[in-house]
This record gives structure tokens, sequence and C-alpha cells, in this order.
């Protein structure tokens, strides 16, 4: 596994704000920006799993060259063993990724002590930390001067955090804190510039209960469609006019009658999920939390050479009426965090392209990643229900979203391999993709 710099470059996106100081034709737009980041705290010790273990640690030149002042000792043995130059960076320039350190067999970090603690960190502090081990969970950038700081569900803690929090989708800062912008203009804007809007636009759509939330996904989907259609310019009226006629749309229910007529496949999902979760090319990275998510979940449609896939389907099946919706029915605002979390932290539907302004920006793209990962949760949630039935509690939701995310969403092949399966089994489109959601 690898893990991502936690720091993004800052991204300048002011067109239509800038014009609306001279239009009458002004909109408000929440801004909507993760403060609840703030209230992590590393439990430490007391976690029920480990950062120091199952990917790389990139070490930055400062941190490198004050571990060159640590004295002779065990500690600096490690550090000379352990803490190897990256390879073809010798002068330096690349300062992120200026060294790292050389995991186990088992994938451990080797400064990792029988304390469940960072060697490091005990000895010297969390000032000798490397960038990545003194932020992590936590991920940053700046879009139009206003700094972010995310969190990645692969810690147990930043998980439990978001998704057991009821009030997580209506405690977002200030409710002053607004931006004007300009729905007429006479030049129109880059797709980019509209990052507030449609991220409000999104986050309002994933609230919208008056929808079941596989629908909700059917129409953010839909909304991906039509809005890189905009940024190509097949379309008129740009991003203003799609906004105002896709809320309407929502608001007045009108496009009900087509989603509706979209079946539920629950023998799909589950091929989907069980393909996933076996991918040949994860294997490497499979550590024993994943591996016991993976068995309860086997366990719970009792899966198993000698038994027949349409008696897997049918354990599938009961198992989300009987458990897993149930259990949702009462919990609604769980999986709501877990895609708005998903949202904010990816700078969804951008992606790298908000930051990387030549790059192409591709909604759809970015849609089909996010819904096959949630498809995947909600698969193993399924099944995991099954296994646990009336058992089934918060903690299990938390455990299975956290191990998910670690196995899968820092995995360097977990992209290219999803979007693969997708293709190969034709489901790379709006109507393929709802039917892995629709339950």
């Amino acid at each position: 596994m690898i893990c991502s710099s936690p720091e993004r470059v800052s991204s300048r996106l002011t067109a239509p704000y800038e014009s609306a100081v001279r239009s009458r034709h002004l909109r408000k737009t929440k801004l909507i920006r993760p403060h609840y980041a703030e209230n992590f705290r590393c439990i430490g010790a007391a976690c029920e799993d480990t950062c120091c273990v199952g990917w790389n640690v990139s070490i930055d030149r400062n941190t490198y060259e004050r571990y060159q002042t640590i004295p002779a000792g065990p500690l600096r043995v490690l550090i000379d063993k352990n803490v190897l130059r990256t390879p073809n960076n010798a002068d330096g320039s690349k300062s992120a990724a200026f060294a790292f350190i050389q995991m186990s067999p088992s994938l451990k970090c080797p400064m990792h002590n029988a304390d469940k603690l960072c060697q490091i960190q005990a000895e010297h502090g969390a000032a000798y930390l490397s960038s990545t081990c003194s932020t992590f969970p936590r991920q940053a950038y700046t879009i139009d001067n206003f700094r972010e700081t995310t969190l990645t569900l692969s810690c147990p803690e930043a998980a439990r955090l978001i998704l057991t929090n009821p009030q997580l989708l209506t405690s977002f800062g200030n409710q002053t804190d607004y931006l004007n912008w300009d729905d007429k203009g006479k030049t129109p804007a880059p797709i980019r510039s509209y990052f507030w809007p449609i991220r409000e636009f999104i986050v309002t759509l994933l609230r919208n209960r008056t929808y079941p939330l596989w629908q909700r996904m059917f129409l953010l989907g839909s909304f991906c469609r039509r809005l890189e259609a905009v940024a190509r310019s097949e379309v008129e009226g740009g991003f203003p006019a799609l906004e105002n006629g896709f809320s309407s749309a929502v608001a007045n229910g009108s496009l009900r009658a087509s989603i509706e007529t979209i079946p539920a496949n629950y023998a799909l999902q589950l091929d989907m999920v069980l393909q996933l979760i076996q991918l040949p090319v994860l294997d490497i990275a499979v550590y024993p939390r994943f591996a016991e998510c993976r068995s309860a979940f086997f366990d719970g449609i009792g899966h198993g050479d000698a038994v027949t896939l349409e008696c897997q389907n049918t354990a599938y099946t009961s198992a989300y009426e009987c458990f897993y919706a149930p259990f949702f029915l009462k919990h609604p605002y769980m999986l709501e965090n877990l895609l708005v979390n998903m949202i904010i932290s990816r700078v969804f539907p951008f992606g790298p392209s908000l930051f990387e302004p030549e790059t192409m920006f591709e909604p759809a793209k970015q849609f089909a990643l996010l819904a096959t990962e949630f498809a995947l949760i909600k698969g193993l949630l399924i099944g995991i229900a099954s296994r646990y039935q009336e058992a089934f509690s918060v903690e299990h939701v938390v455990q299975t979203v956290q191990v998910v995310v670690k196995h899968f969403e820092h995995h360097p092949s977990f992209v290219p391999c999803s979007l693969e399966l997708l293709a190969c089994k034709g489901l790379d489109n709006a109507h393929g993709i709802t039917m892995l959601l629709r339950n």
C-alpha cells in the first residue's frame, strides 16, 4: 500500500465570484467545509489497529537530516538500517519523498515498539516524526485561500468520529459563511471555478432523504455526467443552467419514474463484491483485520467451494432484507456521513484535476470510482450483517469501513483494477452502476 501526500497545492477559483460584484444575478453558496476534522484526537496505544502497518512511509528531507543527529544507540541502529534514501533522488529535489522506511516482511514499521508506539516519538517526541506520520489521518489542501483538513477513514478513530455523528451533515461551520456568485455571467467561466456551488449541490443532494440513498446516488451520477458535458462545451447554458434545471428536477421528482425502471440485481452486486475482495493483485497487502472482515462476510453469505452462487445470492438477498435494511433505517446518517467524507476528502467530482488545471476533468469517472467503492462497502456490510444478525452494531460498520478503506483506497492498483472490472462486466454506464447500488 502507499500513503498519498497529506498536503495538496492551493487552487484559486474566483471567476464567477469576482463577476458577481458587478452583476444583479447573484446567488448565495454556502461554504461547506469539514470542520469536524478539528475534533480528531489520536488515541495511540488504545487503538484497535495501527497506522504503522500496511503501507510505505515517505520521509521528507528535513526529517531525514534530523534523524542523523540522533546519538548512537539501539534506535540509531534501527534508523540507519531501515530509513533508506529514495533511489534516483540524490539531489533531494523531491524533498517530500527524500527517503523511506523499509518495512518488515509483515509490512510493519520497524520503529513500532512492543507498546504499540513509535520508538522515535517515544524517545525524542512528536517533533521527530516525518510529515507523513505526524499528519495522518489528516489530509490538507487550500481552495480559494480556505485551508481544509479532511480525514481518511483508514484510521479507526477517524472512522468512528465521522460515521457515528448524527449531526455531522449539519455542522459545517458558521451559517454566515457564504460566497456570492453570478449565475448569468456574460463570459462563461471554467467549470472548476464553480467548485463551491457544485459542492453545495452535491452535499445537499446526499442529505435529501425524500429519496432513498440509492436514488440519490443515481441522481449524483446523472449530475456528474451532465457536468462533464458542460465542461466539454457539449451543452448550452453552462453550469448555472445545469444547476437550475437539475435542482428543479430533484425538487419536483420528475426523474423518479425513470429511476424506478432500473431493476435491483443482487446477484450482480454479490458477484462484483466477491471479485473485488479477491483481486489477486491486492493479495500482497492483505492484513489481519481485513482478513477477519472478509471471513465474516463469507460466513454471512455461506460462501464456500461446495455452495452454489444461487444459494449465496439467496443468503445475500435475505441478509439485506432482514438485517442490513432495518439497521440502516435506524442509523441513516452513517452511510450519508461516509459519502460526504468521501466527497470532501477527494474534492469530488474534480479529484486531482482541481489542483492540476491542465489535466482533463472527468466527473463521470470520479463518480464511477465513488460508486464502486460504496457498492463494495455496502455489499460487505450486507454479508457481515447476516453473520452477526441482531447483534450487528455500529462498531461492525466502523470496522468494516475502516478496513476496506485501508486495504483498497490506499492501494495503487485499486483504481485501475476496479475500473477494468466495471468495463469487463459492461457496468461502466449509468444503468450498470445503478444496478450495483439499488436494493
